[in-house]
């Protein structure tokens, strides 16, 4: 097999090909490729963005590993090109490669705004917490000109509804004047995730995400408007990024991160293949070692989805990075426990006016 060659500004390698497809193609070297010249080149893969009417906009789910049960995505894909997104696999159901199409081709929900006012609206609805931009980030770029994440805040500020952000884009800075009114209600928390401090690896981990300062500069800004901060180092990756963990710690505390978390790098379907490839294209010489270690962790597999050890692995390389965490958190005064980060309240929430119809009358004239 030939060894992977990295695409500036993008984390795949590859058009994968999802585990649903019935047909295959393979790319073959026809002698042409030492060519240069620009009528062989390569086309550069640019991102196409598509609108998508959304049906419904929160998801539910009951993992006990995760601190919410809510959840909306504004964007199916992420042009952030993380090579090890856990997302990945979703563009399988599209037809579409978990490779490549899931940083290139990217689906917007043009009306997710509308339909969260419907469900909020909803006589049964009982409020929850919401996170926002879980399965991809909802400051991903395309985020600056279409605004979809702004006009989904604009509901729950409306209706005071509770709920958090994850992301890994300064963007967020953005909409501080919506967020600290509502973290003056104890209605917002939002929680980077640092991957590392060294904008080297940062660019080859997650190539259009935003620079490792330019997170921490956020993260500043939003704590002195008010803003609950918090951090999550996720995902940790032993002899990549997993030495950084202390010191990305105590970055954050000092940018005015309250609150920590990590997670042990995960490689459901697809994801494996992506980033052993990844390994192959800029870690050559590690990439027995890492995928060894994950292996150790993961019960000889590339991956374990048991709840309770999917997020932090087992064994003797799992419980030192626990004991590092702990020990690390509290030292810096971390709240540490996924449990007690800050409390969200629900009892401010209003739920907005039903849609309403219009007069079938009308059709009449």
């Amino acid at each position: 097999m030939p060894t992977p060659t990295p695409i500036k500004g993008r984390g795949a390698t590859s058009h994968l090909a999802g585990r649903f497809e019935t047909r295959i193609a393979e790319a073959v070297d026809d002698g042409w490729s030492a060519d240069e010249s620009e009528e062989f080149a390569a086309p550069r893969l640019r991102t196409d963005v598509r609108p998508e009417i959304a049906r419904s906009i929160i998801s539910r789910n009951n993992s006990p590993d995760v601190g919410f049960s809510q959840s909306v995505n504004p964007y199916r894909g992420c042009e952030h090109g993380c090579s090890y997104c856990f997302a990945r696999p979703s563009h399988a159901y599209l037809n579409l490669s978990p490779g490549l199409d899931f940083e290139t081709k990217l689906f917007a929900k043009t009306n997710a705004a509308e339909v969260l006012r419907r469900e909020l609206a909803k006589p049964g609805y009982v409020p929850q917490p919401i996170a926002l931009g879980i399965n991809t980030d909802a400051y991903q770029p395309i985020e600056r000109k279409l605004g979809i994440t702004r006009q989904l805040i604009e509901v729950l500020a409306e209706t005071r509804h509770p709920f958090s952000l994850i992301t890994k884009n300064a963007l967020v800075e953005r909409d501080i004047d919506l967020l600290a009114p509502l973290a003056a209600q104890q209605l917002v928390s939002v929680h980077f995730s640092v991957t590392s401090l060294d904008p080297h690896l940062s660019a080859r981990l997650e190539p259009r995400a935003s620079a490792p300062h330019a997170r921490l500069r956020a993260m500043r800004r939003l704590s002195e408007a008010g803003i609950p901060v918090g951090v999550m180092v996720a995902p940790v990756i032993p002899w990549i990024n997993d030495a950084e963990l202390e010191a990305v710690l105590e970055a954050a505390r000092g940018a005015g991160a309250g609150s920590a978390g990590y997670v042990l790098l995960r490689l459901p379907y697809e994801v494996a293949p992506l980033f052993r490839d990844w390994l192959q294209a800029h870690y050559p010489q590690r990439a027995e070692h890492v995928m060894s270690t994950i292996n150790q962790l993961r019960g000889g597999k590339d991956y374990d989805s048991r709840f309770g050890t999917r997020m932090r692995g087992q064994g003797a390389y799992a419980e030192l990075l626990a004991n590092r965490f702990k020990l690390a958190s509290k030292r810096l005064g971390f709240n540490a426990s996924r449990q007690q980060w800050p409390a969200l309240d629900c009892g401010k929430f209003t739920a907005p006016l039903p849609p309403t119809k219009p007069s079938p009358q009308g059709e009449l004239f």
